[in-house]
């Protein structure tokens, strides 16, 4: 249910970001700007909530191959970045601060601006919370990453946010992916969103896509459905898609279109596997109308803020009306 109480927060407030946005450009906003830093726990505090100490995870890292160096470096290079841009912040700036485990628990503000330290999947974590701030995307660990979201290096910050809050820094919007139940919960993504069983069981279910001008039917028993945007399509999409002959062009992440693609689906005398793959519109609808129970779906990694699926519901894929707002 956290999913969809997301989702639907994230609507409310949709209206209310533009204004926000035109507020702080103008300066005309009552309150300061607050700069929210997104991050995620290092492999190293992973390792001491599980071992208690140091020198217990160096032996459980050695008994494996590994070298607890490594791990110290990057967790060290993390924590330089956090503060390389906590010092960046103007002093008469609001802050806040959220683990990604938090966010479907943090409440975001109309004048926040939002900077995502780590890897690139952060950034899309924290999107499908958002409705309209500006993410900066921080690179702790420069070579690591792809880089596609996380653009900015911690010392870039000083001189980056004036510019984001004065309006004047390049903002690129991304197209997101929305999944609404006909119960009114929905949820939102920036990759992709995933409808499938919560465990390794098929899912059923009778799809319906555009495919060739008209609405296509067909039931199915596979793997799942994976519901990707232009941003997603170097991801998950693009593994799935690169096997696939004859597969949809992606689109460019500003496109307001998405691609779609079934995971192993089974042919036999009730279930097909003929329309696995296509691409979806700004007005196109893809629908599932759920045969089987323990279907779930989520979006961008996070299985833990997610919607169930009944039997009989359906569940409606598009172009989400929110897109992310990437600082260049």
């Amino acid at each position: 249910m956290s999913g969809a109480r997301a989702g639907l927060a994230g609507g409310a407030r949709a209206g209310l970001a533009g204004g926000a946005r035109a507020g702080l450009a103008g300066g005309a906003g009552t309150l300061p700007p607050r700069v929210v830093v997104v991050s995620r726990r290092s492999e190293l505090e992973e390792l001491l909530a599980r071992h208690g100490t140091r020198a217990a995870a160096e032996w459980y890292l050695r008994e494996r191959g590994r070298d607890l160096a490594a791990v110290v470096d990057r967790h060290e290079a993390r924590q330089a970045a956090l503060t390389a841009v906590a010092a960046a912040v103007p002093t008469d700036w609001r802050r806040g601060a959220v683990d990604r485990d938090d966010l479907p628990r943090f409440l975001f503000g109309p004048e926040d601006v939002v900077v995502a330290v780590g890897p690139d999947g952060l950034v899309a974590n924290v999107a499908k919370y958002l409705a309209g701030q500006p993410v900066v995307g921080v690179d702790p660990e420069p070579g690591r990453n792809a880089g596609v979201l996380v653009r900015h290096r911690a010392a870039a910050l000083t001189e980056l946010l004036p510019a984001v809050v004065a309006g004047a820094a390049p903002v690129r919007t991304r197209t997101m992916v929305r999944a609404a139940l006909d119960d009114g919960q929905e949820l939102v993504g920036l990759n992709e969103v995933y409808v499938g069983h919560l465990s390794h069981q098929s899912a059923r279910y009778v799809l319906t896509a555009p495919a060739e001008g008209r609405a296509r039917r067909e039931r199915h028993s596979s793997s799942g459905v994976v519901v990707g945007s232009g941003t997603g399509a170097t991801g998950w999409c693009a593994s799935i898609a690169r096997d696939r002959t004859g597969a949809p062009r992606p689109p460019a992440p500003e496109e307001a279109a998405l691609c779609w693609y079934v995971r192993e689906a089974w042919p036999s005398p009730v279930t097909g596997a003929t329309l696995t793959a296509g691409r979806l519109d700004a007005t196109d609808r893809l629908e599932l109308s759920v045969e089987s129970d323990g279907l779930v779906t989520f979006a961008d990694g996070l299985e833990t803020d997610r919607l169930t699926l009944d039997w009989g519901q359906r569940l409606t894929v598009s172009v989400a009306p929110r897109r992310l707002a990437l600082v260049e």
